[in-house]
């Protein structure tokens, strides 16, 4: 019989905040280039915006949840439902309100799908699988195309191709972090990961779904991805602190040049 257990570390008001630093890093570029693509923030971004963060909050206490499995935290229970039904609220009133309410159902769609993988991988303990990491980095820049479609009511290919960017961009990282133990360590992965990026990417600008500087933003991946190999020695052995430095750093750069690219001439 299932139960809810006492709570025997932090009491149930406090918050569940998730420690995943670079998906803070990753929702905030992939809306901010999202709202770029719009060229103007209105109320509905904002609302956007919070949405985005609260169903990322809320997958938190859900995956402590699954790997706790023997009874129900109250905690998580407690926390879910806020950042749930905060996500949740939002995410309908957007809908009710969108020009294309189709276009933000597919969002949702997508990120639930994304959200129940990774939870059955969370319950398998694969989640730290190549295959579930691409996975959840895509739902999660998601964001961009959230911003845009909040804002301006409506859906291009433009904007889907900037999702593509964003999730190729971030999804570097998946094979550069593991570098860093032997286990996982795989440069030929790396490289067949980067080289059909690239390839894509550059399909995307041929089908002039992607402006060429927004496109070349994919090359800053480029670069870290060689810089790494390089100094992989140093880049193998040193703190995760100058990882997160490296990537907060790369991810900056490319904010600057994906979003500047899209902004109108007198903004940019």
């Amino acid at each position: 019989m299932t139960t809810i257990a006492p709570q025997t570390s932090k009491p149930w008001y406090l918050p569940t905040l998730s420690p995943e630093h670079g998906v803070y890093v990753m929702l905030a570029v992939s809306f901010l280039t999202g709202a770029a693509a719009a060229q103007h923030w209105t109320g509905a971004t904002t609302l956007a915006l919070i949405c985005a963060y609260c169903g990322f909050q809320a997958e938190h206490p859900v995956s402590l949840q699954i790997k706790q499995r023997r009874s129900w935290k109250l905690r998580y229970l407690v926390w879910l439902s806020l950042y749930g039904g905060t996500a949740i609220a939002i995410a309908l009133w957007l809908l009710w309100h969108s020009l294309q309410p189709g276009s933000l159902g597919a969002i949702y769609g997508a990120v639930g799908v994304a959200t129940i993988v990774d939870g059955w991988s969370i319950w398998q303990r694969q989640q730290k699988s190549v295959w579930n990491e691409l996975i959840t980095f895509a739902a999660a820049c998601a964001a961009a195309p959230l911003a845009y479609v909040a804002t301006t009511g409506t859906l291009s290919p433009g904007v889907i191709a900037l999702w593509l960017l964003n999730a190729l961009f971030f999804s570097s990282a998946i094979f550069t972090v593991k570098l860093r133990k032997a286990r996982t360590a795989s440069v030929a992965a790396g490289a067949a990961f980067h080289a059909i990026a690239t390839a894509l990417v550059g399909l995307l600008w041929q089908a002039h779904w992607l402006a060429p500087v927004t496109a070349a933003a994919f090359g800053i991946a480029l670069l870290k991805f060689g810089l790494i190999l390089w100094q992989r020695d140093w880049y193998c052995n040193t703190q995760i602190q100058s990882v997160a430095m490296l990537e907060t750093g790369t991810s900056f750069l490319f904010l600057v040049v994906a979003a500047l690219s899209q902004l109108p001439a007198h903004l940019s």
